[in-house]
């Protein structure tokens, strides 16, 4: 049941929405949302549902052990990470790991195909995150096994993030209130991500997915076009997600944090990353880079440690070599400016244009199905060959709904309507503008919904 599905929008959040509204008490309105998240999980993955639980138990269980301060305890926490560990290799890589060991040995491997758990690899980070962050202060921890699991599954934020910290959302478990102005606020924030969505990036994903079905006969023109097309696709696509969360947990009370910061107005690969996919970064530096000795035992040990990381990133993503690469892609450039001059173009217009073409390369190795088609779409750009097979294509991808979407698309990633929206808000009747606009975007929505196919979002898949 994503959040662009017409049995989340017109169902399942105005329920949930009115009951929390009408039941009191904070115990009472956390049962919902508890019960709520568990339906919305056993929607999409019932038969998974156990395994989510099971996680949650997991890391609940070390978390007690850890508030014993028992001498055992870094036992505990090596066991528990490693079986955090071995549910994501089961469910994501047992296949791709055993067609390895299979290439290096010569032996025929048969191992079963296991489905993906949807939302696996955050609900796992976020278990994890809780287990460590309870080893390293016990006290930081809790004793309500279904506190924890309402933190864990909370159906904004389980199938693709924000990847929250227990540490920073146990308060709001605790106390919290949504007075009439932050759910308008939250209203409005779940429409702007629905907007990007379904308005953006499901109308960029249809020039993009007929790009890529048929890279035989890309040239420069269209192989550049499906290279812009997926960077905003994407963008799009998970920020809209995040607004969609975060929207949602104002209506409910929560704040979770930001996940994006219009990461295209970066200049350099570093400045991109921290801008993008704000929460999972973050968790790799709190949780393997800074462990690792960060960037505090000279410059080979840091460009190892981010090496490591971004080799993790790729993996965390998908167990295919086309992830692989581009994770250490990623890891490569941000060694480079690091360890070289390169540092020296940040901020400058050359920066930010060397920024945008590592992104846009690395993320067509991210869309590929596979290292064939990556290359061929990579072999096309480079070749600046005008086909007349590329015209046709060209035309026949290039419709006014995909040409209005890129526009507002590039406009949006800009920037600009932040400040824009900053000098607007000065004038008189501002706010009675934006939610009217908001409210003409909704209607969009729901023609989008009634009239398109259902494009579940990219992450869904991680």
């Amino acid at each position: 049941m994503a959040f662009s599905s017409a049995a989340f929008v017109f169902a399942f959040l105005p329920a949930v929405f009115l009951l929390h509204l009408v039941i009191r008490g904070r115990l009472a309105r956390n049962v919902l949302l508890l019960l709520a998240s568990l339906l919305f999980y056993s929607a999409g993955s019932l038969p998974h549902l156990p395994l989510l639980v099971g996680v949650t138990l997991l890391n609940y269980l070390a978390g007690l052990l850890f508030r014993k301060r028992l001498r055992i305890r870094k036992a505990v926490l090596a066991v528990t990470l490693c079986l955090n560990v071995a549910v994501l290799a089961l469910f994501k890589y047992l296949g791709f790991f055993g067609g390895v060991i299979g290439d290096l040995t010569g032996l025929s491997l048969r191992l079963p195909a296991l489905a993906l758990p949807i939302g696996v690899s955050f609900f796992t980070f976020q278990g994890m995150s809780y287990a460590i962050d309870v080893y390293r202060d016990p006290d930081s921890g809790t004793t309500d096994f279904f506190e924890l699991l309402l933190y864990i599954s909370f159906f904004p934020q389980l199938i693709a993030g924000p990847i929250v910290q227990y540490h920073d959302v146990a308060p709001q478990l605790r106390r919290r209130a949504a007075d009439v102005r932050q759910m308008a606020e939250g209203f409005r924030r779940f429409i702007v991500g629905l907007s990007k969505k379904l308005l953006l990036a499901d109308v960029l994903g249809t020039a993009v997915d007929a790009l890529y079905a048929r890279t035989d006969l890309l040239d420069a023109r269209t192989a550049l076009l499906a290279g812009i097309a997926y960077c905003l696709q994407i963008y799009f696509d998970f920020s809209g997600y995040s607004d969609m969360a975060i929207g949602m947990g104002r209506m409910f009370g929560f704040r979770f944090p930001e996940n994006f910061d219009h990461p295209y107005t970066g200049s350099s690969i570093r400045e991109f990353w921290r801008r993008w996919h704000i929460s999972l970064s973050m968790w790799f530096r709190n949780y393997v880079y800074i462990p690792l000795g960060g960037s505090r035992r000279g410059l080979a040990r840091t460009c190892f440690n981010t090496f490591v990381v971004f080799l993790l990133t790729g993996l965390w993503h998908g167990a295919m070599w086309t992830f692989v690469l581009w994770g250490l892609w990623n890891g490569f450039w941000l060694i480079l400016e690091r360890a070289t001059p390169l540092k020296k173009v940040s901020h400058t217009l050359f920066g930010h244009v060397y920024m945008l073409l590592i992104v846009m390369l690395g993320f067509i190795l991210f869309r590929a199905e596979s290292l064939t088609q990556a290359g061929r779409i990579c072999r096309a750009l480079a070749d600046f060959r005008f086909e007349r097979e590329g015209t046709i294509l060209l035309r026949g991808v290039l419709s006014a709904k995909v040409l209005a979407a890129g526009a507002v698309a590039v406009f949006l990633s800009t920037g600009l309507q932040r400040k824009l929206a900053e000098k607007l808000r000065r004038s008189s009747g501002c706010q009675a503008a934006e939610y009217a606009a908001s409210l003409l975007c909704l209607a969009l929505c729901v023609l989008r919904i009634a009239s398109a196919s259902f494009n579940p979002f990219i992450y869904f898949r991680f």
